[in-house]
C-alpha cells in the first residue's frame, strides 16, 4: 500500500479563554444553585429577588462583556438546577422531566452571557484551604467547595445561603431572602 501524500495541518483558533480552565481570574458571578432554582420557577419564594438580581446585571446601563460570559454554571451546579427541576418536594407539581429539566438549563447556556465554568488547577489549593480552617459538618461540601471555586477563579459566589459567610469570601454576594 502505497504512503498517502501528506497533507499540511489545518492550525485552529485556540479556544476562548472562558471555555478552556486557564488560571488567573475570570469575570463574573458564580450563582449558588439557590439562585439558578429561584430563576428559573416562578413559584420559588424567592423568584422576585432573583429576578432583580438578573435585570441588574442584564439591564441596558449595565456594562457588557466583550470577553464573553459574566454568569457561569459549574458541573455542580448545572446537576443540581437540572435535577432539582425534576424534584415534586423542590418546585412543587409542576416539576419537570429530565429531559424538560435538561432543556431548560441548555436555553440558560445558550445565552451569550451565561458559560459552562471548567475548574482551574489551583482549584484543589483553594478546597483544601477551606476544608483545614474551620471545621465544617458533612453538610457543608457542596457549599464548601463552590467557595473553592470561586475563589481559585476569580469569580463573585451569588447565594441566599447565609452559610457562605463562613467561608470569609472576598466576593460573595448574599441575597435578601
Amino acid at each position: 500500500m502505497a504512503d498517502a501524500p501528506a497533507r499540511p495541518l489545518r492550525v485552529a483558533e485556540p479556544p476562548a479563554p472562558w471555555l478552556v480552565g486557564l488560571e488567573g481570574p475570570t469575570q463574573g458571578d458564580l450563582p449558588d444553585i439557590n439562585v439558578w432554582l429561584a430563576l428559573a420557577v416562578q413559584e420559588h419564594p424567592h423568584h422576585l429577588q432573583a429576578q432583580r438580581y438578573w435585570a441588574s446585571l442584564h439591564d441596558p446601563g449595565a456594562a457588557q462583556s466583550v470577553l464573553g460570559p459574566d454568569l457561569w454554571f459549574c458541573r455542580v451546579t448545572m446537576l443540581g438546577l437540572v435535577r432539582l427541576l425534576c424534584q415534586p418536594k423542590a418546585v412543587g407539581p409542576g416539576a419537570l422531566d429530565l429531559r424538560a429539566a435538561w432543556q431548560l438549563y441548555a436555553q440558560y447556556r445558550a445565552l451569550s452571557r451565561i458559560g459552562l465554568l471548567s475548574e482551574p488547577r489551583s482549584c484543589d489549593d483553594a478546597l483544601r484551604a477551606l476544608v483545614g480552617a474551620d471545621p465544617l459538618p458533612a453538610r457543608a461540601w457542596t457549599d464548601t467547595y463552590l467557595a473553592a471555586l470561586a475563589n481559585a477563579s476569580g469569580l463573585r459566589l451569588v447565594t441566599f445561603d447565609r452559610d457562605f459567610e463562613r467561608f470569609g469570601l472576598e466576593r460573595c454576594l448574599i441575597l435578601s431572602a
